[in-house]
């Protein structure tokens, strides 16, 4: 297991026990990441025989790829700006979509130090898209950058957990 999960203060039987649900249940998973810039997926990956389950992720930072590659609807980027609960929903369901998975995780944010587009650092809309309705959360946290990301991929694994716990097995 590596250490990174650690590092963000996530305990590694939390990323194992997901990785072996999603594998019991013969299902999927990608990410669509702006603020944490691929950490969600690089946390999954490390667990052994996370290939089985994790089909990919997509690092979009730039709003252009959000529309390009997540399939963010430009209008809504437009109408919203990138931080915001709709974009985070469109980047789960473009990361489970495009990456043909099970389920999708996206998250937008803010990690600072400056606010973006009149958005306080420490803003965070993490969406995860499954079988079912998308699951979006907003978490409102504080510190600097390390701790605002950590937060989110932390949020990440755990909505994904609530997900797969809650949705019927097998897609």
């Amino acid at each position: 297991m590596t250490g990174l999960a650690e590092a963000l203060g996530i305990e590694p039987d939390r990323v194992v026990a997901v990785i072996e649900a999603l594998r019991a249940r013969n299902e999927t998973v990608a990410t669509a990441e702006s603020l944490t810039g691929g950490l969600v997926c690089a946390v999954l990956t490390g667990v052994p025989g996370a290939s089985a389950v994790v089909r990919g992720g997509l690092v979009v930072y730039a709003s252009q790829l959000k529309v390009a590659l997540a399939g963010v609807n430009g209008r809504a980027l437009y109408e919203h700006g990138a931080v915001h609960p709709l974009i985070a929903e469109e980047l789960a369901a473009g990361a489970r979509d495009r990456c043909q998975a099970s389920w999708g995780i996206g998250l937008t944010g803010v990690a600072g130090p400056d606010p973006q587009d009149g958005v306080r650092p420490g803003t965070v809309h993490i969406g995860v898209a499954g079988p079912g309705p998308v699951i979006v959360d907003t978490l409102l946290t504080g510190g600097d950058r390390h701790a605002v990301r950590a937060a989110a991929v932390r949020r990440a694994v755990e909505l994904l957990q609530a997900g797969i716990d809650r949705s019927p097995s097998g897609r």
